[in-house]
């Protein structure tokens, strides 16, 4: 056995970008693997790297040429996939050596260029063992399950549809199928992404199929209720505001999934949201935030916004920060504009200038930090379930609550933890919280 294993072509793998691209690195990991070759995790030991790229942004894409650079200098056999390989000429510009470049969820076409360079061994099928739900790069008690490729809106300061084209749903029960080989292997939360969560099924016309004796259509809602039934913790990312969101929220108020929604907002401003091509305004955003609260009061929503947009006035920016802290929203990620490649905002005329939208970031967040120390306050005095992530550096217990997402919310720090393991949820007693984090006491 151990002649056929030294005997297997080795590939390295590096992974860049969002959660839908790590799941795009999942399934390329899984194929590698299911073809008998062997994944290492360094450049030396590597016949030839993979590198998944990300190509949204000026940062994201200089990332990406500085690690298939390092891979060349390191290994020097690299095949490029992902975001920014839909945009060849830029990677050849810089990096002229490398064997292939494909562009996002093109499996098929990365394993072409793996097997011009490193044929497949001969598989034994009493050695090459894989869990059913595949290779994971996330830890085994959660998992990020894709439900769709590609966006059919047309924001001014994105490229994504051109990347990864217009919106592909994959079938519900493909989705359902894959969602419980996941929970059969151990995963206790699914994060559910797309470029567009809300939109799910538009493209399929919202059809009906049949999943285990009943009648679904192929909309979010029942998406949802369907996950829901496995019995473990349901989270939506990437959800735009649409009126059928309403739906959702009934089944957070009873616990079917997690009262969370990742809600991609972007700004306040009704003049900056047409400019971006958003389909949103603040006023009605406020207005569905207070009845879903009134729904669910447990709610717990998460957004993104954009500052310095080409000609966003202080007054506007100043509009923004009104609307933070009249949404009370639990947690906030905030960036700076970057144009990018090929965007429409390109042309927009008023830039404004990086000190002043790097102010505006930091004035944003300070604001922020202060309404979610006030909104994490409510926490204190309950009891509320937790799934536990593992020790920190310290040995410390840390585990996430139901408001939390992993690496992008905060953490509860868990005193009286012994014996629990990551992917254990434990009911906790919340003593204390800051801005981002809570602190608690299982319950025994």
């Amino acid at each position: 056995m151990s002649a056929q294993l030294s005997r297997s072509p080795r590939v390295g793998f590096v992974s860049l970008g969002c959660p839908k691209a790590l799941v795009d690195s999942e399934r390329i990991l899984t194929q590698l693997r299911v073809e008998g070759y062997d994944v290492v995790g360094s450049y030396d030991q590597a016949d030839l790297v993979v590198v998944n790229t990300c190509g949204f942004i000026v940062s994201a894409r200089e990332e990406s040429l500085d690690a298939i650079g390092e891979a060349l200098a390191e290994n020097g056999k690299v095949v490029v996939t992902g975001c920014l390989g839909a945009t060849e000429s830029v990677i050849r510009e810089r990096h002229p050596d490398v064997l292939s470049i494909t562009g996002p969820h093109d499996y098929e076409a990365v394993m072409r260029a793996v097997h011009a360079r490193l044929p497949p061994p001969e598989r034994d099928p009493f050695t090459d063992l894989l869990p059913p739900s595949g290779v994971k790069l996330t830890p085994r008690h959660y998992a990020y399950l894709k439900i769709s490729e590609g966006c059919n809106h047309k924001c001014s300061f994105c490229i994504i549809p051109r990347l990864r084209g217009k919106l592909a749903s994959r079938s519900l029960p493909d989705i359902l199928r894959e969602a419980e080989r996941l929970v059969d292997d151990g995963v206790r939360e699914l994060l559910i992404v797309s470029q567009d969560t809300s939109a799910y099924g538009a493209d399929l016309r919202y059809q009906e199929v049949e999943w285990k004796g009943e009648r679904l259509r192929s909309n979010m809602t029942d998406l949802c209720k369907a996950l829901g039934d496995l019995g473990v913790w349901v989270r939506l990312h990437y959800v735009y505001p649409y009126p059928h969101v309403d739906d959702i929220i009934p089944l957070m108020a009873d616990g079917h999934i997690l009262p969370y929604l990742d809600i991609p907002l972007q700004h306040a401003s009704r003049r900056v949201l047409r400019a971006m091509k958003r389909p949103a305004n603040g006023e009605r955003v406020l207005e569905r935030i207070r009845e879903w609260r009134r729904m669910c009061p447990d709610l717990t929503i998460r957004s993104s916004f954009i500052v310095g947009f080409p000609g966003e006035t202080e007054e506007e920016f100043e509009e923004l920060l009104a609307f933070l802290e009249e949404a009370e929203l639990d947690r906030v990620g905030c960036f700076t504009y970057s144009p990018v490649d090929g965007a429409d905002a390109n042309t927009l005329p008023d830039r404004v200038s990086a000190e002043v939208a790097q102010a505006r970031k930091e004035r944003l967040m300070a604001v922020q930090a202060s309404i979610s120390a006030r909104r994490l306050q409510r926490f204190v005095g309950q009891t509320t379930q937790v799934l536990v992530d593992g020790l920190d550096d310290d040995g410390i217990a840390v585990a996430r609550s139901f408001a939390d997402a992993p690496d992008i919310d905060g953490l509860v720090y868990l005193d009286n933890a012994d014996g629990l393991q990551a992917g254990d949820y434990a009911d906790v007693l919340i003593t204390q919280a800051d801005e981002h984090d809570l602190y608690g006491e299982c319950v025994r």
